[in-house]
């Protein structure tokens, strides 16, 4: 620590497992709103049932360092302030129906722009921007009156949930629920012969738990001069902006590692499977609708605490209570918008 800053030893966690994200997402097809397209439309769920590995091992790893004092789940955003349902499902919902239409999330979007999709840094700038405006901007005022974030001196999650209720082991009631959407994930064939997505969904989930573990080691080594968090891709995307332009919005922090990670390993997922290649947009209305989409995600990601990165991976491997409930409304936001997209298309 004396020879280097915490913020860059948060940020070097944030780079090391966003890179990991950064090439699940190019080298294992791990996507949120891919999962739902597939699923629906291309009668193949195999991408949806990754998401069983990865929850299922962010789960196990997150509570099994957790029970032996490596992971601080108290000082997470998600336990550390009271759960709000109302933005979870206005935020979540808003959240989903913008990723439909920007085709993307800001996860998604930088995975693509690592992989030579310019169209995709229009949605990683318009994200930043309007996730600031919500968070700290114009916005910011209605969104304190609306949805105040109030701080919590309790555990906001179903495991400690379950221990105080009905005196089941907050660490044996996760492992089951871990071995839950384990069983849900590779209880479908198709997915159990596709190796590959099975371990770069084990990847993902042992990212996820492993920037928390970073960060709330760092956290108690600095004695609390740096937060303990994880991945979650809207309010981090504009600190990383507005660092790399200003070096400040906290300075170098995990937040700017784990965007340049997820970046640099699609970068490098995307040549090491020879599908790099610059894109660009061609259609304005295609513009037009990923901007205004990019929009809807940066205010929902800020107002839901989280996007369908940091609300359905990270605060879902702590188990805590807006996790489900916010990624139901992701992806009935999503499912909605895809909805009118094809419906848009159809001829008259």
């Amino acid at each position: 620590m004396d020879i280097i800053p915490p913020g860059a030893w948060a940020a070097l966690i944030g780079l090391v497992t966003g890179t990991v994200l950064g090439l699940a997402a190019r080298l294992g097809d791990f996507c949120t709103l891919g999962a739902i397209e597939s699923a629906i439309y291309g009668e193949d769920q195999r991408r949806l049932r990754m998401w069983g590995v990865v929850l299922g091992t962010a789960i196990a790893a997150t509570y099994l360092l957790a029970s032996v004092g490596q992971i601080d789940l108290i000082k997470t955003p998600w336990h550390g302030i009271s759960w709000n349902p109302l933005a979870g499902v206005l935020g979540g919902g808003l959240f989903g129906y913008g990723m439909a239409l920007a085709g993307n999330c800001g996860f998604g979007a930088l995975a693509r722009f690592g992989g030579g999709d310019l169209r995709s840094l229009v949605v990683v700038v318009v994200i930043s921007i309007f996730g600031f405006v919500t968070l700290s901007g114009p916005l910011a005022p209605l969104r304190d009156w609306l949805f105040p974030q109030v701080p919590s001196d309790s555990m906001q999650g179903f495991a400690h949930l379950a221990e105080a209720t009905f005196g089941i082991p907050a660490l044996l009631f996760a492992l089951l629920v871990a071995a839950g959407f384990l069983g849900w994930g590779l209880s479908h064939g198709p997915l159990r012969e596709d190796p590959r997505r099975i371990w770069w969904g084990a990847g993902v989930g042992l990212a996820i738990a492993g920037a928390l573990w970073g960060t709330s080691v760092v956290n108690h080594l600095t004695l609390g001069a740096v937060e303990v968090e994880g991945h979650t891709f809207t309010a981090p995307l504009g600190r990383t902006l507005l660092w790399l332009m200003t070096s400040s919005a906290g300075g170098l922090s995990f937040s700017v590692g784990s965007v340049m990670g997820v970046m640099l390993g699609a970068w490098l997922g995307s040549r090491r499977s020879r599908s790099f290649r610059w894109e660009a947009c061609e259609d304005p209305r295609e513009m037009g609708r990923q901007f205004l989409g990019a929009a809807l995600m940066g205010v929902g990601g800020v107002v839901a605490l989280g996007c369908s990165i940091g609300q359905g991976a990270t605060a879902f491997a702590t188990l805590a209570y807006s996790a489900p409930v916010t990624l139901a409304a992701i992806y009935a936001g999503a499912f909605f918008g895809l909805k009118r997209l094809i419906a848009g298309f159809q001829p008259d």
